[in-house]
């Protein structure tokens, strides 16, 4: 009797602008589930170099486990990176993308930041930082302002999907 033929862990990169929902949704998503979550933009703000993320991401794939990842993964030069990684350890990744209007993202980022010009500044950089995805990547593309029920249901069926593309 033949195994499982896809035997690969499941890797989940979650992205988005700031303030999109991103955190919230993998967060939730990791405890329902029981996953693992990595924000590895806190790694980031504490001063970790690209390099030094990898290396931080390669022990953690020695864990064999399916895993949520969230950060470094604004550009498609970034994402393509972390999908060659990803696939080298034996993970199957799958890229999902957080949209949410502007306006409730310059809302969110004024509440944060507790400041109109602070707000506007980071929602400048990360605009200019970002690219969407192109569509050879695939992307399970959530509102961020759907409930997490309506998105975790989104995620599964768009998992099945990519299951099928393959």
């Amino acid at each position: 009797m033949e195994g499982n033929k896809n035997n690969k862990s499941r890797a989940l990169l979650v992205f988005g602008a700031p303030c999109s929902g991103k955190s919230t949704f993998a967060e939730k998503f990791a405890k329902k589930f029981g996953l693992a979550y990595y924000d590895l933009s806190k790694l980031t703000d504490e001063g970790f170099s690209r390099e030094q993320l990898m290396v931080v991401l390669k022990l953690i794939l020695r864990t064999r486990q399916t895993i949520i990842v969230e950060g470094g993964l604004n550009t498609e030069a970034e994402r393509i990176e972390m999908r060659n990684l990803l696939r080298a350890d034996g993970y199957e990744p799958a890229l999902i993308w957080i949209q949410t209007d502007v306006s409730t993202i310059r809302t969110r980022l004024k509440q944060r930041y507790r400041s109109v010009s602070k707000a506007k500044e980071a929602y400048d950089v990360a605009v200019n930082e970002m690219e969407a995805p192109a569509e050879n990547e695939h992307p399970i593309i959530l509102s961020g302002k759907h409930t997490f029920e309506t998105q975790s249901k989104h995620v599964i069926i768009g998992l099945a999907d990519l299951v099928e593309i393959k």
